[in-house]
């Protein structure tokens, strides 16, 4: 059974044309997902409706084989810890008035997954594994760089030990050399603490890089999907040839 699936997956939001048109795709345990498009077409939409956030107009949302749709909040509580999502704005997605340890902790006292006797230990441990120290714990989000905040969110990402992490464009606000070693970083993540990601991004070299498979958007709708490798290296469709010609190789 595929840790996360989408079936047919549609959104309106009122006007007569569809965000997202009967998009269907499936992530099995340990794999990467690349979803990839240009602006606009609908890839946020869809992080959106598989972290339960908004209700899709049509379809369904399976994690584990639990249908999503429908469930009400009290309901998705539960599998909130299951799933986690790293945004693409480093310094919007976290609280200025909060110092690092707040912020890190916040999930697990929401949660109520970790004794607060426990707490700053567990956040040490955290900021370890995305390469921060102990000197963050007590200083706040503007007194980061762009990488380092994006570092936070994602210690911020781990703290529930989820199985699935949406990451939605995480690296497009960072320089290129630093969204390398984000990129790298997530990839040594995934293999430590076997996590399942959907990554979302505009960039086909740097989707191929850490994806599995790939699908790719145009418009709403997905045009063409299978292995990383197959899509990049013979593409069927010119909208996949035209990501592949739009950005530079990337070197990792």
């Amino acid at each position: 059974m595929p840790l996360l699936e989408a079936r047919a997956l549609s959104k309106s939001y009122g006007h007569g044309s569809f965000v997202v048109d009967n998009v269907s795709f499936s992530i099995e345990r340990g794999e990467t997902l690349g979803l990839v498009g240009e602006s606009g077409s609908g890839k946020s939409t869809i992080a959106r409706m598989v972290l339960g956030l908004i209700e899709p107009t049509r379809g369904a949302v399976f994690f584990d084989g639990q249908d999503l749709s429908g469930m009400s909040q009290p309901s998705l509580r539960p599998l909130r810890r299951r799933m986690q999502v790293v945004f693409q704005d480093p310094f919007a997605a976290l609280n200025p008035r909060m110092c690092v340890q707040d912020i890190i902790a916040e999930p697990l006292i929401i949660h109520r997954a970790c004794p607060r006797s426990d707490l700053r230990p567990r956040v040490s441990e955290l900021l370890r594994a995305v390469g921060l120290d102990d000197s963050a714990l007590d200083r706040y989000p503007h007194e980061f760089s762009g990488g380092q905040r994006q570092r936070i969110n994602i210690a911020r990402a781990l703290a529930l030990r989820p199985e699935l992490i949406v990451l939605d464009e995480p690296v497009s606000a960072l320089d290129v050399s630093v969204g390398a070693q984000i990129v790298n970083l997530l990839r040594d993540l995934q293999r430590e603490f076997s996590l399942t990601y959907l990554f979302i991004s505009h960039s086909m070299p740097l989707v191929r890089y850490l994806a599995t498979n790939i699908a790719v958007l145009c418009r709403g709708r997905l045009i063409e999907s299978g292995p990383s490798l197959e899509i990049c290296n013979s593409p069927r469709e010119a909208y996949t040839q035209s990501l592949l010609a739009a950005t530079p190789e990337i070197r990792i």
